[in-house]
């Protein structure tokens, strides 16, 4: 097992969070079929062994995923860290009706989680995605009147870029920022990463193993199940796949230089970026658990990170979505 993972600060505030947290989204949706008491198991799995930074949202799984997580944590807020997030407007049936910021959405979105989850106050809401048809200062404003409410304790924003997030950061405070971050997607590299590094932010790098792709276990579309996401995601199309190999053989190659698997190189690079760079892996099974968490304890040296970034390929094959 892991040893227990260290624990950094959040934003400028006084939370501290696992090192590596846990995203939950793939226990309710999107990467096939999940079992509740599985999930639950894995969840308390994580916690014992250290993890306290849990990542969900009000449309995983259309509200079964904070329901999820307030069950399994119901006997155990003391001991977490969550976060969860609003934004991505979904029907009755689980149809995806666009983006909401709008003040009286905000409001409406957070008391609906706050009833799932089962708690008074939520330590990190996120926008999830920013509406384009509202100005940030309107949507941060109304997220800023949560704090006041005692509704919510940090704020965060999910996918923005550098202006977006210096103009909600003059509202208020951003302790947060999470959007994908992995060896096959470093967009945020440069003017994102260096804004959240200047305000204090942490960047919260969902997805670091690459959707899964950076395992090496989906070297083809047939390896997922038959309602995964992912047989619709550009990058696992079997072209893309054919040209993205290149990721996984450079993270095979450094595993087997380092006695550790592929999953682990690419989690400990992510690490490797800043000290103010959280990964949140997620999984369903407890022994993936105790293998992400071990990538806590590899050593890449300077020359290996030089190595990596000198093989890097260039472009990925596929857009993220």
């Amino acid at each position: 097992m892991a040893s227990l993972p260290p624990t950094v600060q959040l934003g400028t505030g006084d939370l501290k969070i696992s090192r590596m947290g846990f995203g939950c989204m793939g226990m309710s949706e999107f990467y096939g079929d999940s079992e509740d008491e599985n999930s639950i198991n894995t969840l308390h799995a994580a916690l014992e062994r250290g993890v306290n930074f849990f990542d969900t949202a009000d449309m995983y799984g259309n509200g079964h995923n904070e329901k999820l997580i307030g069950e399994a944590f119901a006997d155990r807020w003391d001991r977490v860290v969550l976060a969860t997030k609003f934004g991505v407007v979904r029907g009755e049936n689980g149809e995806f009706h666009g983006i909401s910021g709008k003040p009286e959405y905000v409001k409406e979105a957070c008391e609906r989680s706050l009833q799932r989850l089962g708690v008074e106050c939520i330590d990190l809401y996120y926008a999830h995605r920013l509406d384009s048809s509202v100005p940030v200062e309107e949507t941060v404003g109304a997220m800023k009147a949560l704090v006041d409410e005692g509704k919510v304790r940090y704020l965060g924003l999910s996918e923005a870029n550098a202006d977006q997030i210096r103009r909600a950061h003059e509202v208020h405070p951003i302790a947060a920022l999470q959007t994908e971050y992995s060896l096959w997607s470093r967009e945020v590299e440069g003017e994102i990463l260096d804004t959240c590094r200047e305000l204090g932010i942490t960047f919260v790098s969902y997805s670091p193993l690459g959707r899964g792709f950076l395992t090496g276990k989906y070297m083809n579309p047939e390896d997922l199940d038959e309602n995964d996401f992912r047989r619709n995601n550009p990058r696992f199309k079997e072209s893309a796949i054919e040209e993205n190999k290149q990721f996984v053989k450079l993270v095979e190659d450094m595993a087997a230089q380092k006695g550790a698997t592929p999953a682990q190189i690419a989690l400990a690079w992510v690490l490797n970026q800043g000290k103010y760079i959280v990964p949140i892996p997620g999984t369903r099974k407890i022994h993936r658990l105790d293998e992400n968490l071990k990538a806590l304890e590899i050593e890449l040296k300077e020359d290996d990170l030089q190595t990596i970034r000198e093989k890097l390929p260039q472009e990925t094959a596929g857009a993220r979505y």
